[in-house]
């Protein structure tokens, strides 16, 4: 029997959604859902494809009560530029959790993984990070970069935002951009002073060696660590996951392979067995932050239960609609 397809755009879906409280709380119940049980979530299928400078990632989950299951590719080539091209791209199928048919295929380009990767980044900072934020550093100077500043200050908004990048034109273009976030934004040239000066600190970056060194923790302070999704890739200093007082995972199992805990067991001073996961200290089966003084790091790596948040989020804001191009297969 034949049914429709609806085909979106990248362009379509901007105009759709966008990173706000309702894409946040998404992506806040999709976590919840993982500690309740039930989420069926494989091991991400990752190539990293040395020849074209490149890597692949295939991510899915399926969640018990959302209507569908999203399978989202992932390609960066990172000499596209080079080319007139960008770096990343790549589309999100959604499926119907009840009969398996493809139900739409979102060509976002990445756009919907940039979204749900910054919405997490605030549901870390919603549960992890202390309640006032005077001062946030974001390291790195990219699109994450600058969506994980919107995405905190949506949930912690903060007084001065300080950011840090090793090309200090990118790292100024960042800070103009991010102007409208209201209150003083500015360029540092030193790492080590940001994350003193700040209580909420994200690091964005592709880094294969810290851009955090464990001797610049302080009380008070929460770190988001976004960058560390493939095997190699490190941004915390892997000491700072010990001296923490708390170090919370997207999932456990991910972070121990391509997140920063990989690289601390790989150092041997890792003892402190299975980290606690963000959906158990959201749905309150872990405890989080016991007070302003504590020391907190949450490593995300990026799960398919999140491209299943937002592929269903998405199509439930197409609902009644006629964005897109519906064909029949």
């Amino acid at each position: 029997m034949a049914h429709d397809i609806r085909i979106v755009t990248e362009a379509e879906l901007r105009a759709v959604v966008g990173l706000d409280r309702d894409t946040v709380g998404v992506i806040e119940r999709a976590f919840g859902a993982l500690s309740d049980g039930g989420v069926v979530m494989p091991p991400v299928l990752s190539m990293e494809l040395a020849e074209a400078h490149g890597e692949v990632d295939v991510k899915t989950a399926y969640i018990p009560g959302f209507d569908g299951f999203a399978i989202k590719v992932s390609p960066g080539f990172f000499d596209n530029p080079k080319l007139g091209l960008p770096s990343l791209n790549g589309l999100m199928i959604l499926f119907s959790a009840r009969t398996g048919l493809v139900q739409a295929v979102f060509l976002d380009n990445g756009y919907l993984t940039d979204l749900r990767t910054a919405a997490a980044g605030a549901v870390a900072a919603q549960h992890l990070a202390p309640e006032v934020i005077h001062t946030a550093g974001i390291i790195g100077t990219g699109v994450q970069a600058r969506l994980q500043a919107r995405a905190a200050h949506l949930v912690r908004p903060c007084e001065r935002l300080l950011i840090w990048g090793r090309d200090a034109d990118k790292a100024q273009a960042c800070a103009r951009d991010l102007v409208d976030l209201g209150g003083e934004v500015r360029v540092t040239d030193d790492a080590a002073d940001l994350v003193r000066d700040s209580q909420l600190v994200i690091t964005t970056t592709p880094a294969r060696q810290p851009v955090i060194e464990a001797a610049w923790l302080h009380p008070g302070l929460h770190i988001t660590a976004m960058g560390s999704d493939q095997a190699g890739k490190n941004e915390i200093d892997p000491q700072a996951l010990v001296r923490a007082d708390l170090y919370v995972a997207d999932r456990a199992a991910q972070v121990e392979t391509l997140g920063e805990l990989r690289s601390a067991i790989a150092a041997g001073i890792w003892d402190k067995g299975t980290p606690t996961e963000l959906g158990d200290v959201i749905r309150g089966r872990a405890q989080g932050r016991r007070d302003d003084a504590q020391i907190t790091i949450c490593d995300l790596t990026g799960t398919g239960l999140q491209d299943t948040a937002i592929a269903t989020h998405v199509m439930q804001r197409l609902a009644g609609g006629d964005v897109g191009t519906v064909i029949t297969a």
